[in-house]
């Protein structure tokens, strides 16, 4: 599968909680959980089941990142990433952020420069990548 989506993580799907329109799969990524709400059709037509092999995607433009290594306990947001940041790379108005979450596993996130120097975010720097679960697209092979 070739994607333009920057995040791709492979895991295994440890629960799968059903719900009328929607449901919630959650995959084990090494030591992190991800969420992701997709429709129960799409549970369905992708098997979706505990134990299930699956790839968590995401879009560099739909994660967050908060400096520091805290989860921030407040937030809609189930997802939820500390780590370390591993790349900046800045562009002409926006940069990405590459953070090691777990196990080798890295999260990207696509924000501006202006967050990037705000936020005093570099290599090296303890950051929590954050993603809503309705911005986590799930794949099998």
């Amino acid at each position: 599968m070739k994607i333009s989506a920057r995040n791709q993580l492979a895991g295994t799907v440890s629960a799968v909680k059903e719900g009328a329109v929607n449901g919630v799969v959650t995959i084990k990524v090494g030591d992190e959980t991800i969420k992701s709400d997709i429709t129960m059709e799409a549970i369905k037509d992708l098997g979706l089941a505990e134990g299930k092999e699956a790839i968590a995607i995401i879009k560099a433009s739909n994660v967050l990142v908060a400096a520091g290594s805290e989860r921030i306990g407040s937030i809609s947001a189930r997802n939820q990433f500390p780590g370390t940041i591993v790349k900046v790379a800045k562009g002409a108005v926006n940069g990405h952020v590459s953070i090691e979450i777990t196990d080798g596993a890295k999260i990207t996130a696509s924000i501006t420069n202006e967050a990037i120097d705000d936020l005093g975010l570099a290599e090296g720097a303890a950051a929590v990548a954050i993603v809503k679960a309705t911005d986590v697209l799930v794949a099998v092979n």
